[in-house]
C-alpha cells in the first residue's frame, strides 16, 4: 500500500513536470492570438496599472512642474538683476565712448574722476519715522566708511553716508527733503548740461534738478549722472532719468524732475563707494 500511494505521487510529479514542459513550448511560439488565460493576465496586470499609473503620473508631473518654477523663478531673479542694471551700464558706455574720442590722442592716462573703491554692505536697520530719510548699513569705519562717501546699489545712486561709526553707518537717501543735501549733476546729452541735485519732491517721487544753464533743450528720459565736481562724489554714478522740466516764475532757471532709478522703499544691500582721486584741496591740505 505505500508503494502505491510512492508511485502514484511519483506520477503525479511527472505529469505536472510534463504538463509545465507542453506550457513553456506552447508559450514560446509564435502565435498570433493569446489563449484566454494569458489574455485574462495581462488585462488583469493592464488594468492595475492602469489605475496605479495615472495618479502616479500625476505626482511626478506635480513635483517636475515644481521644480520648473523654482527654476524659473531663479532665471527671472536674474535676469532682473542684469535688467536693474542695465541703466547704469547703458549710461557707463556712452560716456566712456566720448571719454576714448577725447583720450584717443593721449598716451598715458593715470586717474579719472570716475575711479573709486567699493565696500559692500548689508541694511540692518531703518527708522520708520524717517523711513524716507535714513537706514543703517553693518560696515564702518573699521571697514573704511567715511563720512560723505556715496552709497549705490545695482541700479544707480541712492544717497550719501551721514554718520559713520566703527562697525555700522548710517545712510542718508536721496528722497530726504533735506536741500543742504546738494550733489553735482549733469543730464547726458550732446554736450553736458551741469547742474546740482537740490532736495526731493514726494508728492511727483522725484529729485529735484536746478540747470546751471537753462538755455539748454532737455528732454524726458535724457540719463542724469553724477559729475565728480563736488570733490567728494565719483563721477558716472548713475541717478536717474528726467521726467518734466519747469521754468521757474521769472524764467531765468529750470527745475528738472528727475525719476530716480533706484527704489529707495526696497533696499537690502548697498555698495558704498570711496572715490580715489585726491581733489587739489585734499592735496594742498596734505603739503602743508
Amino acid at each position: 500500500m505505500p508503494q502505491f500511494f510512492l508511485n502514484k505521487r511519483l506520477i503525479i510529479l511527472l505529469v505536472c513536470i510534463i504538463v509545465l514542459v507542453a506550457l513553456i513550448g506552447f508559450s514560446l511560439q509564435e502565435r498570433n492570438k493569446l489563449s484566454w488565460p494569458e489574455q485574462f493576465m495581462k488585462d488583469s496586470v493592464g488594468w492595475v496599472q492602469s489605475i496605479f499609473h495615472q495618479p502616479s503620473q500625476a505626482i511626478a508631473n506635480f513635483f517636475d512642474n515644481v521644480n520648473r518654477i523654482g527654476n524659473t523663478y531663479e532665471e527671472n531673479k536674474l535676469l532682473k538683476e542684469k535688467l536693474d542694471s542695465y541703466g547704469q551700464l547703458e549710461a557707463k558706455v556712452q560716456e566712456l565712448e566720448k571719454e576714448n574720442l577725447k583720450l584717443r590722442d593721449v598716451l598715458e592716462k593715470t586717474e579719472s574722476l570716475n575711479q573709486f573703491n567699493k565696500i559692500q554692505a548689508t541694511v540692518i536697520g531703518r527708522n520708520p519715522d524717517q523711513w524716507h530719510e535714513l537706514i543703517t548699513v553693518n560696515r564702518g569705519t573699521r571697514h573704511g566708511v567715511k563720512v560723505d562717501m556715496a552709497v549705490i546699489t545695482s541700479k544707480g545712486l541712492i544717497g550719501k553716508v551721514k554718520q559713520a561709526n566703527s562697525f555700522t553707518s548710517t545712510i542718508q537717501l536721496l528722497s530726504s527733503p533735506n536741500r543742504i543735501n546738494r550733489i553735482s549733476a549733469y543730464i547726458q546729452g550732446e554736450a553736458k548740461i551741469m547742474g546740482l541735485i537740490e532736495g526731493y519732491d514726494e508728492e511727483k517721487e522725484a529729485l529735484l534738478f536746478k540747470i546751471n544753464t537753462p538755455d539748454e533743450k532737455i528732454e524726458k528720459e535724457q540719463k542724469v549722472l553724477t559729475s565728480g565736481l563736488g570733490g567728494i562724489f565719483p563721477s558716472e554714478l548713475y541717478i536717474g532719468e528726467v521726467m518734466d522740466v519747469v521754468p521757474d516764475d521769472y524764467g531765468l532757471t529750470k527745475t528738472a524732475y528727475i525719476k530716480p532709478a533706484a527704489d529707495f522703499y526696497e533696499i537690502d544691500h548697498v555698495i558704498i563707494v570711496e572715490r580715489t582721486m585726491i581733489v587739489p584741496e585734499e592735496e594742498e591740505e596734505e603739503e602743508s
